[in-house]
C-alpha cells in the first residue's frame, strides 16, 4: 500500500509539470514567427507577386504602404550608399509593377 504522503506528492509533481508545459505552449504560440527570405532569384518579366516580396507588402497593399515600403527598401540598398545599381532598378520596378504603371516587362536588366 502505497502512503498518502507518496500519492500527495505524485500528484503535485504531475500538476506541476502540467503548468510548466502549458505556460511552455502559450510562450511558444505567443513568440513572434520568424520571416524567411523568398529564396529564388528575379523572374524575367516582373509578376505582382515578385514585386510585393522585393518589397515586402501584400500584392494588395494600398498605395502608402508600397510608397512606404518603397523608401524603406531604397534607403538601404541606394547606389550612393554603397548599393547595387542592379537591385535599386529591381526595387523600383517592382514600386512601378504595383502601382500599375509598367506592365513588369521592361527590366533594364
Amino acid at each position: 500500500m502505497s502512503s498518502p504522503l507518496v500519492v500527495g506528492t505524485t500528484i503535485g509533481a504531475a500538476a506541476l509539470g502540467a503548468r510548466y508545459l502549458i505556460r511552455a505552449w502559450q510562450t511558444f504560440k505567443a513568440a513572434p514567427r520568424v520571416r524567411r527570405f523568398y529564396p529564388g532569384g528575379f523572374e524575367r518579366n516582373m509578376t505582382r507577386r515578385e514585386a510585393a516580396l522585393i518589397l515586402g507588402v501584400r500584392e494588395s497593399a494600398v498605395l502608402q504602404k508600397i510608397k512606404e515600403a518603397h523608401r524603406r527598401v531604397m534607403v538601404a540598398n541606394h547606389p550612393d550608399a554603397g548599393g547595387s545599381h542592379y537591385l535599386a532598378s529591381k526595387i523600383n520596378e517592382a514600386k512601378d509593377v504595383l502601382l500599375g504603371k509598367t506592365k513588369g516587362d521592361n527590366s533594364a536588366f
